[in-house]
């Protein structure tokens, strides 16, 4: 099963287009993807969903074994979001069938004194995958186009500090580094998919409503979100410029409406299964001297029998 070519175009970021965050609906997409009478049902539209994303996860779970086996390809899926957008869920239930031995989660933290005393991407480019396998970025090094263009004296900490009147060139200056780190991956058979989690603010509050008055999710909020939340619309510029610079035919940006978590784990299912698709792998084939092998072998252990 396949998103259609129109959803997908919908969601993607076209390369040189801006993102356009303010027209893009938090909730819904236009395309008919859950069927019209649905678009007005939540509980169906849930239920379609969530059918979808099973089908979804079947499909990545077969996906990476065929990436694994063939061994020329690697994955990197890049999640970005607003606090309580959803990153942490999506990424349990879209990639639930994968086997752990392939694919792994790298969060990226605050900087540490080592990786502050290299260039903004080192630490990325450590935790790179290798051929065969998937690696989720939850956050990534475009929090140093994000979270430093919001809070400007992080720099302060590093040797890239932008001259007195020359910003606005340093962060053109990471975009570009940026869209040529990706080239180099995608060249290298390392494709890129880069998901923005995108969440209203007024369903991002109910949900951090939601943390403070369950004891049991008190765990996952932190006064520091709320101080962040304070700083939405700048987000939402740096966001905007962002994803806009750094969308590209090579690793485009996809949009995801955030506030429906099933509608987001369904859609992000689909946009994985759609990239690894689109590298066409084949599984090993096996020289005629191993079948023969393998063939002995078989016959050998059915004579034990």
């Amino acid at each position: 099963m396949k998103l259609s070519e129109e959803l997908l175009r919908e969601l993607r970021v076209e390369p040189g287009d801006s993102a356009g965050l303010k027209k893009r609906d938090a909730e819904h997409v236009r395309a008919d993807w859950l069927g019209s009478h649905a678009h007005h049902d939540g509980d169906a539209a849930k239920r379609i969903a969530q059918a979808d994303l099973e089908v979804f996860v079947g499909e990545i779970a077969a996906a990476q074994s065929l990436l694994w086996a063939d061994g020329t390809h690697a994955l990197l899926i890049v999640l970005q979001a607003m606090d309580a957008a959803g990153k942490d869920g999506t990424i349990k239930h879209v990639m639930s069938g994968v086997n752990p031995q392939g694919c792994r989660v790298v969060a990226f933290k605050q900087p540490s004194a080592e990786e502050l005393a290299h260039d903004f991407l080192w630490r990325a480019s450590r935790a790179l995958p290798e051929l065969g396998g998937i690696t989720i970025f939850n956050r990534s090094y475009y929090e140093d186009v994000l979270v430093t263009r919001v809070h400007p004296e992080l720099l302060d900490k590093t040797h890239e500090r932008p001259a007195s009147g020359a910003e606005s060139k340093f962060w053109q200056h990471r975009y570009e580094d940026i869209n040529a780190f990706e080239q180099h991956l995608h060249r290298n058979h390392t494709r890129v998919v880069k998901v923005f989690l995108h969440v209203s603010r007024d369903e991002q509050r109910r949900r951090f409503l939601d943390r403070l008055e369950d004891p049991t999710k008190n765990w996952k909020f932190s006064v520091a979100d709320l101080a962040e939340r304070q700083h939405w619309d700048e987000y939402q510029r740096a966001y905007e410029e962002a994803l806009s610079a750094t969308s590209t035919s090579w690793a485009p940006w996809y949009v995801v409406p955030a506030d429906h978590k099933y509608t987001l784990r369904a859609l992000v299912g689909g946009i994985v299964v759609d990239a690894i698709e689109r590298l066409d792998l084949a599984a090993p084939s096996v020289p005629e001297a191993t079948l023969a092998a393998l063939r002995q072998a078989k016959a050998a252990l059915l004579s034990e029998g």
